[in-house]
């Protein structure tokens, strides 16, 4: 039992520490490039994403559109360069669980459906890079070790 354990629970775990620096890298190329995009494509055409706001019904859709928009946008870039990272992250939890409340709650039939939306994926990994941190591949690392020199 002590080889099985050392052999299928021990030896990956050793086996995977070569390797923690690329998840959260890897999670935060692919979802900041997807919310960068996201957030372009939304500022470069306030007037149709307003209106869907308002068919929404989320309220005040002509701030909201710019500043959701925004958020995005420059969430995703930030999250790309690992700056900020666990403060990026927190709006855009935020930002999922509205989309998911104004745009999809009337598709959820189960928690089956719920857990099928990208919104709840891209929440999952936002509040994982929140609570879990950039990774050593970031701006921010750069920036503690950096500030870790100074007298």
């Amino acid at each position: 039992m002590k080889f099985l354990i050392d052999f299928l629970i021990n030896g990956p775990e050793r086996l995977s520490a070569y390797f923690a620096w690329l998840p959260p890298l890897f999670a935060r190329i692919v979802v900041g490039w997807v919310f960068l995009w996201s957030g372009w494509a939304k500022l470069n055409a306030l007037p149709f994403v307003t209106d869907n706001f308002r068919n929404w019904g989320i309220p005040f859709p002509e701030i909201m559109t710019p500043f959701v928009s925004g958020v995005e946008f420059f969430g995703g870039l930030l999250l790309l360069l690992g700056l900020f990272t666990r403060i990026a992250a927190v709006p855009l939890v935020i930002v999922m669980i509205v989309a998911i409340i104004s745009a999809k709650w009337g598709e959820v039939d189960s928690l089956a459906t719920l857990l099928g939306f990208e919104e709840v994926l891209f929440m999952a990994l936002f509040g994982w890079l929140a609570v879990a941190g950039p990774g050593p591949v970031s701006l921010d690392r750069l920036a503690q070790n950096w500030r870790a020199q100074q007298p």
